[in-house]
């Protein structure tokens, strides 16, 4: 990674554990539906237009930067784009959320399964980021992003959302060398899509496991961690990775030994006891509950200075929620979230 200086963002700062004027924040699904102007364009286009488009997708990852006064853009797309080059047949059903056509059932459908390259595959993602830097010149940093193997692999097989999970773990289970070769897939894709997003101008990205929770240790250890593993060592020496993985209090060690420079958690734990049990060698993203911001300021306020009190004023902290922006938030709480945040922080 490029060694940072005082000139570095705070927010690339603070990925590399370097001591901060303040808490750098950004949000997860910062530019989604709790925002007006996005809502406007969702009226005039398709999600999957919006994802494709550079010039909306660049719309749309800006709109959170001067509005909400957040230290980081994360690029607009979604975590399945990677697959539709796979092979995969993805519809975004309106108000039904992703459905896959074609889900994997077998050793046959997996050797299927195409290998990308992401430049040409998903130029879109591509231009779009480039494009957000071009327009932030330098000031604030573009973050990447992608879907970790077991989370896309669990789309993959399920064909869409679920609570249980048992097409997923019924696969690992009854045929492991088919569910370790789809991981293989997944991982090798994983690693192209996220490379290239740093190569198109990406400060640093973020690997969702939005689904690792449903994991026992055991189960995670041996059938997830070795894959997610491979696709952040070879990350590692190419820009700061944050490792968000969600519902995982009773994995947490293991999601650390997955790797990554910060680990984000959700507000299932204490962030304090969740960065001793991490060890203050690696960073730490999070934390507060998406709906304590349907609380008044003077309670998120509150909120804000708890998890600034456990982070113990440690260079490594981002201030997050423990997901994403709930589409219902009024927007000037999510201002006053951010102000706060900044300004009880500041030493």
């Amino acid at each position: 990674m490029k060694k940072v200086g005082k000139e570095t963002p705070i927010f690339l700062r603070a990925c590399q554990r370097e001591p901060t004027e303040y808490t750098p924040v950004w949000l997860m699904r910062q530019a989604g539906r709790f925002l007006k102007e996005y809502r406007a364009l969702r009226r005039q286009y398709p999600f999957l237009t919006l994802c494709k488009t550079p010039e909306l997708a660049t719309q749309v990852t800006l709109l959170p930067i001067k509005k909400l006064g957040v230290d980081a853009a994360i690029i607009f797309a979604d975590i399945l784009l990677p697959l539709e080059p796979m092979g995969i047949d993805l519809e975004f059903t309106k108000g039904g959320g992703p459905v896959i056509h074609n889900p994997i059932h077998s050793r046959d459908d997996v050797e299927k399964l195409r290998p990308i390259e992401a430049e040409e595959d998903l130029p879109f993602v591509m231009e779009a980021i480039r494009s957000v830097c071009l327009e932030l010149k330098g000031g604030t940093p573009v973050i990447g992003f992608s879907g970790a193997p077991f989370t896309l692999a669990s789309y993959v097989i399920e064909g869409k959302g679920t609570r249980d999970f048992v097409r997923a773990k019924s696969l690992m289970y009854q045929d492991p060398r088919c569910w370790h070769r789809l991981m293989e897939k997944l991982s090798a894709v994983v690693i192209s899509y996220l490379d290239t997003q740093i190569q198109a101008g990406a400060g640093a990205v973020q690997l969702f496991d939005s689904w690792a929770g449903c994991l026992s240790p055991h189960d995670y250890e041996e059938f997830v961690l070795p894959h997610s593993q491979r696709v952040l060592r070879a990350l590692s020496t190419k820009a700061p990775v944050i490792h968000f993985a969600l519902d995982t209090a009773g994995i947490l060690e293991l999601v650390k030994a997955a790797g990554g420079d910060i680990i984000g958690i959700d507000w299932r734990m204490d962030l304090d006891e969740a960065w001793k049990r991490l060890g203050y060698e690696v960073g730490i993203q999070g934390n507060l509950d998406p709906a304590a911001l349907f609380g008044p300021p003077e309670q998120i306020e509150k909120r804000v200075a708890a998890i600034l009190h456990a982070a113990g004023g440690r260079p490594g902290h981002i201030f997050n929620l423990g997901h994403g922006v709930l589409p219902q938030t009024p927007e000037e709480n999510v201002i006053a979230m951010v102000e706060a945040v900044h300004r009880l922080s500041k030493g």
